[in-house]
Formats: C-alpha cells, structure tokens, sequence
C-alpha cells in the first residue's frame, strides 16, 4: 500500500463505505431469495425436506465453488473490485432470475449454485476494495460492511413472519435490487489505499492459507463459522418449538419475528466488534467474542425448557455476539497477508469458511434427533472455543504487531 497518503487525504471515505455497504446488500439480495419464499416453493412444487434443504445449501455450495475458482485464478487481485463486484451482481440476477421458469427442485437447485458462484465475485473484492479506502478504523469500515449483510440476512424472517409474498414478485425484485447493487458498486471509486498488483499464480492462495499469521487467522475464521451459519439456519426451528410447548398461538409466526430480532442484532454486534477490535487489538475481540458466543450456545443447550422470554433474552446476546468479530478476521488478513494478494487471501479464507457451513448446517438435524437441541448447541459450541485459542496464538506471534496499528 502507498504509506505517504494520510488518513485526513482520504476525503469521501465514508460516503465510500455507505454507498458500497448499501450495494453489497443489494447485490446480494438474491442470495436471501430462495429463503424468504421457501414456504411458497415447497407449496408450489411439491418440495420434500431433502430438495427444500437441497435449496438451501446449494447457494452455500456455489458460493465455495466460485471462491476457489476466484482465489486459484487471483481474480480478486487482477480485476478492478468494481467491476467484478458488477458483473458477480448482473450473473447473480440472471440466475436468480432463472427460477421463474424452473418449475422444480433439479433446475432451481444448479440456478443457486450458480447464484451462489456468482456472489463470490462480489462479497470478498467489496471487503478489499473498502480495506483500500481505511487504514486506521479499519475494522470499523469492515465491520459496518458485515453488519448491513447481516441485517439483510435478517429480512427474509421477516418478511415470513409478515406472512410473506408472492413468490415471483420477491424474486423479480431480488434480481433486480441486484442488478442496481451491482451498478452502484461500480461508480465507487478506488481508495487511496490501493494494493499493489498481482502476477497471475494459481498456487498464491494456498501458500497465503499455510503461512503462519494468516493461517492462524483463519484457523480462527472456521472455529466462528462452524456455529454462524448453523445457528443462523436453524434458530427459526428451534424457537419454533420453544413456543409450541407452551402452547402459545401460530408459533411459526411468533418463531419468524424472533429470528429476525436474533439474526438482526447482529447488525449491531458487528459494528461494536468493529469498534472494540480497533481500540482493544483484533485478537482479542475475536477470542472475546468466540468465548461469550460459545458460552451462550452452551448456557442455551442447558435452558432449552426455559420460559421463551428467557430463551429469547440468551438467544439475542448469542446473536450479538456470534457475528461481532465475523469482520475482523477479514480485517486482520488485510493487514498481514502479501499486499499484492490480499483478494485472493480473502477470497480463499472466506471459501474455506462457506465449505465449513455446509457440514455443520447438514449436521444439526442429526444431532437434534440423537440428543435434541441440548447436544446440538454443545456441538456448535466447540467451534468458537476452539477458535478462540487460535486467536490467542496468533496474538503471540510476531505478526500481530502489524494488527490494529500494533494492538494485535
């Protein structure tokens, strides 16, 4: 990066940041689609549980799939992010928009896939191209970029606790929020913070991912992804059952709003994590956060009687902090992976998370029907701990000076 540029000449990074963090959510509306209408689908196609899942993670799957393809080709690193960003986002509409005329699971299933392809040419260049406009604050800007994802992620819950929509009008209107994602992100401007270029070398990523610091960072990454997605997955079905064994009225509904609010508040975590890696020092909120995210998945595992209103009190606090650190893993490879590589160092961190999600995603239902939701949350409650002790060995090592201006 060009150290002789302050911070003070870096005017409208903030602007930056709001207009890219507004296109990433947009542009990965598609990504949410499937899940807002699901209920619809299964009705209109005659869905069984395995193809309604098969839906769900097909997008997962797709998105690994082009990660790898993108950090083996460094495409990250040799393409403007700006127009990767749009032509991810105008591919990702496209085949979003393919499902009007699938008429079942087999087409819909590869339209997905490919959604999901599409969207890694989005989600890792907008993380590198905001690191190019924030040096100090940094985790901030990231963590702002996550927390506007996160809330999208949310939208779906409610919309189906609204009692949802036509099916064909949320999927003509993902695909075209994508497309203007996709045309916004393109009028950003390069940050004064750019990374230098990259030769074309498909082995880059793995030799990133083996280093040290970064693999260590990553190490970190998959311990938080192995709850994330699970939790954020399956959270609906589990409240939903808290409030059918009180017998209280339409618990699905009841189930939808809470996961919005539990999915939702993370929004909110990710700007504190933000906030806190950049004062306190990255690995340290990441340990804190994985501690208190993993103590809630494991003090949950012991209330699943509860009253809900307790359940849903300890759920929103699991929902705060199991995303507060998500953006600061991306940050800390920012700051430590080769400059020249930092796109395909995130690209390949963020493929080895998604392929992480799709087990413990399929696991869950396993476990909940061997031991029921009690060995479910423990389970998912080894990742983060796990990871957290990754974190604390990256904080010994001699990279972490280069972490948070040498708060590590």
């Amino acid at each position: 990066m060009t150290p002789s540029v302050s911070e003070a000449a870096a005017p409208g990074r903030w602007s930056a940041l709001t207009r890219l963090a507004v296109a990433v959510v947009l542009a990965m509306a598609p990504w949410f689609s499937a899940a807002a209408v699901l209920p619809q689908l299964r009705a209109a196609w005659g869905l069984s549980d395995a193809a309604a899942a098969w839906l769900t993670l097909a997008v997962q799957l797709g998105f690994v799939v082009g990660a790898v393809l993108s950090a083996a080709l460094n495409l990250a690193d040799r393409v403007p992010p700006r127009r990767l960003i749009l032509a991810g986002a105008l591919l990702a509409a496209a085949a979003n928009l393919g499902l009007l005329v699938a008429g079942g699971p087999v087409l819909a299933g590869l339209l997905r896939a490919l959604t999901g392809a599409a969207l890694a040419l989005v989600y890792p260049p907008a993380l590198k191209a905001m690191s190019a406009w924030f040096r100090s604050g940094r985790g901030v800007a990231l963590g702002v970029m996550v927390g506007a994802l996160t809330l999208g992620s949310a939208l779906p819950h409610l919309v189906n606790g609204l009692g949802g929509a036509n099916w064909r009008t949320v999927i003509l209107t993902t695909s075209l929020l994508a497309a203007l994602g996709g045309g916004i992100a393109s009028g950003v401007g390069e940050g004064p913070y750019r990374f230098p270029p990259a030769a074309f070398r498909p082995a880059q990523a793995w030799r990133i991912l083996t280093g040290r610091g970064v693999g260590l960072a990553t190490l970190g990454y998959l311990g938080h992804m192995w709850e994330l997605y699970a939790m954020w997955a399956w959270f609906a079905a589990f409240f939903t059952g808290v409030l059918a064994a009180r017998g209280l009225p339409d618990p699905a509904r009841g189930a939808a709003y809470a996961t919005f609010a539990v999915v939702g508040v993370g929004a909110l975590g990710c700007y504190v994590g933000g906030v806190l890696g950049d004062r306190w020092g990255r690995t340290r909120l990441t340990a804190l956060a994985m501690l208190l995210s993993g103590g809630c998945a494991l003090a949950l595992a012991a209330l699943t009687q509860a009253a809900p209103p307790a359940v849903l009190a300890l759920s929103l606090l699991w929902g705060f902090w199991i995303i507060a650190d998500s953006a600061q893993f991306s940050t800390i490879v920012s700051e430590i992976a080769d400059p020249a590589y930092v796109g395909t160092a995130l690209t390949a961190q963020l493929a080895l998370g998604f392929t992480l999600t799709a087990g413990s995603i399929a696991l869950v239902p396993v476990l909940v029907r061997a031991g029921g939701w009690p060995l479910a949350f423990t389970v998912l409650a080894v990742g983060p701990l796990l990871g957290a002790a990754a974190m604390r060995l990256l904080a010994r090592t001699p990279e972490a000076a280069r972490i948070a201006d040498g708060r590590g």
